[in-house]
């Protein structure tokens, strides 16, 4: 009889569930969103006459863009796009000053003092070393973010500068200035994505998230970002006011400000379904939406400086790739690790990021570049997918600090580890440049630095299954600050709630003989 009962009621509980979980995959409402692709610019800029001059520098263009465009400079140069850092607040230590021009990294170890390679993705011109002007707007760089022509490059080694007559080789020409003035327009992906997606020294070497591969995807890469599907750019969710852009990078940021969320388009509420909606409050649309990163191309996931500096017999640095043209080892940076379609690791994150700011000194290994606050219990927290970078880097014993190496210079001789090898060298410059203090004795320790992932959103049927997370081995097994359904148990509760369900089907069995008794009985 129990076997009977089974049979016939596992059917139904299978159904039931079947049906829920379809539901959970339900239509979400249509989100109705004009994309600025879409926009048809009302000025032709190829009819003023100012733009048709032979301009002899890109210096001469940005005059020419701030005679009719007024105030734009201003507002250019109050943004963190800029300056390059910006005041926040950081928990526990109060208002900072934080960004590229002043934070360390476990890449590169920092952009200031690197002058001539990092302020290539500066959106100003000749930022070469500490006498940059950044109160003269003709430094502003217009064409970087507005060229439609696809043949405006700043030149690498430069400090943010274009070639020029004495610069220019084969890979980089002098721009046809006049050219690509007359045709410029609201930035598109490509615009964006010669810094963002190629930071660190190659395509998704950083982010893992975003890559030259978005330029032209399908819907299984990114569905925001498909040729197949709406094709948006960058701005279209990086909405801009007086050239404040919204959106936040972590490893430059701290504050809960300014930052972009999924719900200013797709709403609180999308899924049709009150069980998923629930998961708002506690879990970022980005953790289920986006259960894998690096989709198209590997992304760097390990860094060991500790290994670089190795030559061939002839005293040149040399290189070692994987099957797909990553590099393995370079002379000049070390030992990597690489891998694509990579699962998230999963954070408690509400917005606010601490720093290792160039005056600490080190209190623990792996030494946390950027630490993501948040916890169950804080209201503001959300589980976040996360790119978690790990390597080795320098830093200096006897202070106890890491180091900002010098690692790029014109030419040899300069101290610049990449072209001299000699690492006690080019960290007294780099420490040096910098106004930090320098024992002259160093090693290497191990680092990590947190990205929040939130590009290659997946198409709805490939979001995570419900027991990706409600199981004990599932993806939040390493969140283990609160309950979650389907992973933690009691064997106590368990072995109560088994007994629960046993005399109940005892109860129910009762209950059937029982009717047939008095069925016959009364017969």
């Amino acid at each position: 009889m129990m076997a009977l009962l089974v049979s016939l009621l596992l059917p139904l509980a299978v159904l039931l569930l079947t049906l829920k979980v379809a539901a959970h995959k339900g239509t979400p409402d249509v989100v109705d969103v004009k994309l600025k692709a879409e926009h048809i610019s009302s000025v032709d800029h190829s009819q003023f006459e100012i733009l048709q001059q032979d301009f002899e520098t890109p210096h001469d263009v940005t005059a020419a863009c701030l005679s009719c465009h007024t105030g734009r400079d201003e507002e250019i140069m109050a943004t963190a796009h800029w300056k390059w850092e910006r005041e926040e607040e950081i928990p526990g230590r109060g208002v900072v000053s934080v960004g590229k021009k002043n934070l360390l990294n476990n890449f590169c170890t920092g952009a200031n003092g690197n002058n001539g390679s990092c302020m290539r993705c500066h959106i100003g011109l000749g930022w070469k070393d500490k006498s940059f002007d950044f109160a003269d707007n003709r430094n502003i760089d217009c064409l970087v973010c507005h060229d439609q022509t696809d043949t405006y490059f700043k030149q690498k080694g430069q400090g943010g500068m274009p070639a020029t007559a004495e610069t220019a080789n084969s890979a980089y020409q002098v721009p046809d200035y006049p050219y690509v003035a007359q045709n410029v327009g609201l930035p598109k992906k490509n615009n964006c994505g010669i810094c963002h997606f190629y930071g660190g020294g190659g395509n998704n070497v950083k982010h893992g998230d975003l890559e030259e591969a978005l330029l032209s995807c399908t819907k299984e890469v990114d569905v925001h970002m498909a040729m197949d599907g709406p094709d948006m750019a960058c701005i279209d969710c990086h909405t801009t006011e007086r050239h404040n852009i919204m959106g936040k990078l972590y490893s430059v940021s701290s504050a809960n400000t300014n930052r972009i969320h999924c719900d200013q388009c797709h709403t609180t509420t999308p899924h049709n379904d009150k069980v998923l909606d629930n998961h708002f409050e506690k879990v970022a649309c980005q953790t289920c939406h986006i259960p894998i990163y690096a989709k198209a191309n590997a992304t760097k996931l390990y860094w060991d400086w500790s290994s670089a500096g190795l030559t061939d017999d002839h005293g040149n640095g040399y290189s070692e790739d994987d099957a797909d043209g990553n590099h393995n080892y370079l002379s000049i940076k070390g030992n990597f690790v690489w891998d694509d379609h990579v699962k998230p690791e999963y954070y408690w994150f509400n917005g606010t990021v601490d720093h290792y700011l160039s005056s600490d000194t080190i209190t623990e290994v792996p030494v946390k570049i950027n630490s993501l606050f948040g916890a169950y219990r804080d209201s503001t927290a959300k589980i976040w997918p996360v790119k978690v970078h790990r390597g080795k880097q320098i830093y200096d014993t006897g202070n106890n600090t890491l180091i900002s190496l010098k690692l790029w210079a014109a030419e040899k001789g300069e101290g610049a580890f990449w072209k001299d090898f000699d690492w006690d060298t080019a960290a007294r410059l780099g420490m040096e440049y910098n106004n930090r203090p320098y024992s002259g004795n160093y090693d290497f320790i191990a680092s990590e630095v947190y990205w929040p992932i939130n590009h290659m959103v997946s198409p709805k049927e490939e979001t995570l299954s419900c027991t990706e997370c409600h199981s004990r081995d599932g993806r939040l097994a390493q969140l283990n600050d609160f309950y979650l359904p389907g992973r933690d148990y009691n064997k106590s509760v368990d072995y109560a709630g088994f007994g629960l369900i046993f005399m109940t089907l005892i109860g129910i069995v009762a209950h059937f003989f029982g009717r047939l008794v008095a069925y016959f009985k009364n017969r």
